[in-house]
């Protein structure tokens, strides 16, 4: 005789296993973390700083 399942635990696991998977589909699609855009755009200000700076000289 098979033990018998919990049909809430497996609902919610076929759940969050669709959502991880939504969630990697849409890294995959829209590319960077907030972080790594933050980071790019704070260099880019301090670059076109340090410029403006040179070209005062």
């Amino acid at each position: 005789m098979s033990t018998p399942i919990n049909l809430n635990k497996a609902r919610k696991a076929k759940a969050r296993t669709l959502k991880k998977t939504r969630a990697d589909e849409n890294a995959v699609r829209f590319g960077r973390t907030k972080a790594q855009k933050t980071l790019d755009r704070t260099c880019a200000e301090k670059a076109a700083r340090d410029l403006d700076g040179k070209a005062r000289e």
